[in-house]
């Protein structure tokens, strides 16, 4: 099973930190959340990865090229040809990573027909490169097996940035702190696809996920929501990197198993 990465985008929210690297490469507990979503997949054995590149592609290339010496401790003996042994195992041994270069300026459905000849299989997944939740991927992919239908989206509550009160008569009745949003369920990525979405996309950069397939799939009945009922959170600004940080830093991780 593929596992696609839209890894492309500027992250114009997040600009005090992505004008010096791609927004999947800011970090949460001193590794890009990039790493963080592809863990979620590999905990349930999705460990084949097509990462689609564009803004600062290099900084991602050269993670995955220097990830063997970066991730462990190692001997280098200098002079002539350099010799580097390799002392400890990192946990990521068996990912396959295929990197992409689909365009700085592109759009996310063009991003994903640039992948299809990577893609042989009749259904893979996707995600985008900032998002991370607890979800299981195993009841995600069940769920899309079953209903026959070209796409599902993963439907989330997100977290309000703001105390919840509820009131009576100006009394208040309950408060709770940051609770997640109890009606309306937004788009979370983790999307699930038949190889027949492709024939809905074209390789002009301005061919829009969203806009461009995933509402005309809602029209036609071929797209589902699985809902998630637990955990998610995006990296979309400054605060949201400083408070999964946090999380991090708390042992609070919901993404991390």
């Amino acid at each position: 099973m593929k596992v696609v990465l839209l890894c492309g985008g500027k992250g114009v929210r997040l600009k005090e930190e992505t004008e010096t690297k791609p927004k999947p490469m800011v970090e949460i507990g001193g590794r890009p959340i990039l790493w963080h979503i592809m863990k979620i997949y590999s905990r349930f054995g999705f460990c084949d990865f097509i990462l689609a590149l564009g803004y600062k592609k290099n900084l991602i290339k050269n993670f995955f090229l220097n990830y063997e010496v970066m991730a462990q401790d190692f001997t280098i003996e200098l002079g002539g040809l350099s010799k580097i042994e390799l002392h400890n195992k990192h946990k990521e041994t068996g990912w396959r990573i295929t990197l992409v270069d689909t365009g700085e300026d592109t759009l996310k459905g063009a991003r994903i027909k640039q992948v299809e000849g990577y893609i042989p299989d009749e259904t893979f997944m996707l995600t985008y490169g900032d998002g991370v939740a607890d979800i299981d991927l195993k009841k995600l992919l069940s769920f899309h097996n079953c209903h026959k239908k070209m796409a599902t989206v993963t439907g989330v509550r997100p977290p309000s940035r703001f105390g919840e009160i509820k009131a009576k008569d100006g009394r208040v009745v309950s408060f709770s702190e940051k609770p997640q949003v109890s009606e309306g369920l937004i788009n979370g990525g983790f999307f699930v696809f038949n190889r027949k979405v492709f024939d809905h996309l074209t390789e002009d950069p301005n061919c829009d996920l969203e806009k461009d397939v995933l509402e005309k799939l809602a029209t036609s009945g071929e797209l589902m929501v699985y809902e998630h009922s637990g955990n998610w959170e995006c990296m979309d600004t400054l605060r949201d990197m400083e408070h999964l940080n946090y999380l991090w830093k708390k042992g609070e991780a919901f993404w991390k198993r």
